[in-house]
Order: C-alpha cells, then sequence, then structure tokens
C-alpha cells in the first residue's frame, strides 16, 4: 500500500471508537485520548464527529457509543457464515453437557467471541458475541495460539500485556510456549482459574474442510463442581464429536 493510500483521520476515528469496551462506556474527552494514544484535539474532534453521525451520545462532559455503532459489527457477520453456523451446534453442546460453550477467533492479541450458549453465568463478566479476552490466558486463546507457528505465537505473546488476573495466571513466556506446545500435542487446551478465579475451561479448535484453524470451541464449568484435572474426560468427547460435525460445514 502507497503512504498516500492510508487515511489518517479514519484510523483516528476507529482508534476512538475501540478506545470503548465493556469497562468504559461512557468516556470524556481526556480519558478518550490517554486510551487512544491521540492528543485532546484530535480526539474531541473524533468524538464529536461520532456524536453528529448519530455513533455517540453526548451529555456534555462524557461520550458513550449508541446502538448505531453495531452497524459496523454487522456489516462483518453479515458476510461470514462462520457465527450462523456455530450458533445450533453450540447450544446442542452446551444442552448436553449442562454447561456454558462459546467460539471465538484471534484478533491481535485478544480472542473475540463470535457465538455464545450459555447455561448459567459463572464469570463475572457478562460474556456475549463481541466480548474480548486476552488470548494467552484464555482456553480458546491457547488453542489458537498452537495453530500458528512458534514464532507467530511468540511475537503474540511479546506484544501481549502479560497480566496476572489470577495467583495461577501463567505470564512466563517460555512457560506459555510450553502450554502452546502441549495444545499442539494433545489437540485440546484447559484452563484452571487462570483468567478468574472459580472458572475452569476446556477448548479445541474448530478446523474447515481443508483442516485450517478458522475459530476455537469451549466449555467453561464452575471449578467448585469440576476440577480442571476431570475436564477432558467430561467435556472433551462431546467437544471433539462438535469439532467433526463443524469440519464437513466450514469452507
Amino acid at each position: 500500500m502507497r503512504e498516500t493510500d492510508f487515511m489518517g483521520g479514519f484510523a483516528k476515528g476507529l482508534k476512538i471508537i475501540e478506545a470503548f469496551d465493556e469497562g468504559k462506556q461512557r468516556l470524556s474527552i481526556a480519558e478518550a485520548s490517554t486510551i487512544s494514544g491521540l492528543d485532546r484535539a484530535t480526539a474531541r474532534r473524533c468524538l464529536l464527529t461520532l456524536a453528529q453521525l448519530g455513533y455517540a451520545d453526548y451529555d456534555g462532559k462524557f461520550f458513550s457509543l449508541t446502538p448505531k455503532i453495531l452497524r459496523l459489527g454487522h456489516a462483518w457477520l453479515s458476510v461470514t457464515p462462520l457465527p450462523a453456523i456455530l450458533q445450533p451446534h453450540l447450544d446442542q453442546l452446551s444442552e448436553k453437557v449442562g454447561q456454558s460453550a462459546s467460539a471465538s477467533v484471534l484478533d491481535g492479541t485478544e480472542i473475540v467471541y463470535i457465538a455464545r450458549a450459555s447455561q448459567r453465568r459463572i464469570m463475572s463478566i457478562n460474556l456475549t458475541p463481541g466480548s474480548r479476552l486476552p488470548c494467552f490466558s484464555a482456553s480458546m486463546g491457547r488453542v489458537l495460539l498452537a495453530a500458528l507457528s512458534d514464532q507467530e505465537a511468540r511475537d503474540v505473546l511479546a506484544r501481549s500485556s502479560l497480566v496476572a488476573n489470577t495467583a495461577m495466571t501463567k505470564t512466563d513466556p517460555d512457560a506459555l510456549m510450553a502450554e502452546i506446545a502441549k495444545v499442539r500435542v494433545e489437540g485440546y487446551a484447559i484452563i484452571d482459574q487462570e483468567l478468574e478465579i472459580g472458572l475452569c475451561s476446556i477448548a479445541v479448535p474448530v478446523y474447515n474442510d481443508r483442516g485450517k484453524v478458522v475459530a476455537a470451541i469451549n466449555i467453561g464449568a464452575p471449578a467448585a463442581l469440576i476440577k480442571a484435572s476431570e475436564m477432558a474426560e467430561r467435556f472433551l468427547p462431546a467437544l471433539l464429536a462438535t469439532q467433526t460435525a463443524l469440519r464437513s460445514l466450514l469452507r
């Protein structure tokens, strides 16, 4: 791409949109500037433009995104069949095992939820399509990292903020690479309370009909009821059956 093809103003507007998340639903100009890395004047113009176009509300101090912003994500969802294909299979999987089941894809250093079937809320945050979690400490994240080359996986970890969410979170890059290598051999990943105390999860990759990993699916369960050491025996057969069923459907 030529330098003259790059639209700097458009890129800055996207940075401002990305500054909002579940924990930062209302932002002042100063907060948006700090999070996005843009100067205050630029952040102000971007926010006011979003408000003028109906993508944000402004109460005189704080900005918040409006439902109109969903049109941007809908454009992607409408041209990809993946979430629509995955959802009924997740519903069946969740119903079969009696636990929540989810699907995600890798986006930079995070996983993005694209489908979910929830039996009960077992995390403090409410996970829905569009929710993001750090890939290094999530079972689906480790499955998706395992689909990359060693160098690509190391690059993702190098760009990640390896912050421990709990005392059980693995943050050492070498230890994480060892976990990723283990996932490649075993074909699944198990997380024992690394994202949140009280939560265990197990994930497997989702392949298309050419053998390429296109997503990951997982089952989450309360650690108080099901130990991490029991996850594979309890849930892996159902996950692998779903994996097999999906492979013939995905191009």
